[in-house]
């Protein structure tokens, strides 16, 4: 493969400055290198201990006592995937859903969404496997792995922030965000009765943590300033600055905009805001 490729996928999920290239990234790189250890221990004649050892320190136990000593897996289970197909369908979803998201809301936000989503999907998984009778007698040989739940978390946030925005689906045609929230809730609470009992608990917290999250920012409360830092600098502005194109709003217009959604939600935006918010995206 032609090294500039390399330079390129480099850029875009360490440089660019996307969480949601940095997300993807991380999960693919995870993949890759838990299972080009088995292939290698494979051609070795290998048991695959390796593989499968480094997959378990990655993946969440079910239990509260084994979670004390594996602490890191509440965050590490949720950019490692089992396997392709979990990935590739993970990922398309994230993508598809996450370019939405970051057409209406800021990095910051989404860093959130998908780490509050996945620690969400988390506890119900916790819960559901310690207190209710029917998943604790499973619950010492269980584990919790995949970013499903912070998936999620994202397509929640988004079919609550814009219900009606269309995206085209094959088969299917123009589908509505909130009918495909809908329809992949209902999947999950059917799924709750298969062999993967814990995966579809933990999407439904997931759901429940972007819809929680997206509410409260509707009604002025953002979630995510647990996330920004705090800065002792005093930021002095610079009049000279060349103004903006006559077709894009300026960054002064635009954090107004972004303080506007934190103090009164998103739909306190007027049409032009949502406008400029729109183009601004865009750059």
């Amino acid at each position: 493969m032609n090294r500039s490729v390399f330079n390129e996928l480099y850029y875009k999920v360490f440089q660019s400055g996307s969480p949601l290239y940095l997300f993807i990234g991380l999960n693919v790189i995870i993949f890759l290198a838990i299972n080009l250890l088995a292939v290698g221990e494979f051609l070795t004649n290998g048991s695959g201990s390796a593989a499968n050892w480094l997959q378990l320190q990655l993946s969440m136990p079910a239990t509260f006592e084994l979670l004390l000593y594996k602490f890191w897996t509440i965050i590490t289970y949720m950019f490692t995937q089992s396997g392709f197909f979990h990935l590739l369908f993970n990922m398309l979803w994230l993508y598809w859903l996450g370019i939405i998201f970051l057409d209406f809301l800021n990095k910051r936000q989404f860093i959130f969404t998908y780490l509050a989503g996945g620690i969400m999907g988390a506890i119900f998984y916790l819960l559901a496997y310690n207190f209710i009778p029917v998943f604790s007698g499973a619950a010492e040989r269980s584990i919790l792995l995949g970013s499903s739940a912070s998936v999620m978390a994202v397509v929640f946030a988004a079919a609550t922030l814009v219900p009606d925005f269309t995206i085209r689906l094959l088969f299917l045609g123009g589908v509505k965000l909130k009918y495909l929230a809908l329809a992949y809730f209902v999947l999950n609470i059917i799924g709750i009765s298969s062999q993967d009992a814990g995966g579809s608990i933990a999407h439904i917290g997931g759901a429940f943590m972007g819809f929680i999250y997206i509410r409260q920012l509707k009604g002025g409360r953002d979630l995510s300033n647990v996330l920004k830092r705090r800065s002792k600098l005093k930021v002095v502005k610079n009049k000279n600055t060349p103004p903006a194109p006559a077709n894009m709003p300026n960054q002064e217009i635009i954090d107004g905009i972004l303080d506007k959604i934190s103090q009164s939600g998103y739909d306190s935006l007027t049409k032009l805001e949502k406008e400029q918010l729109f183009k601004a995206s865009k750059k």
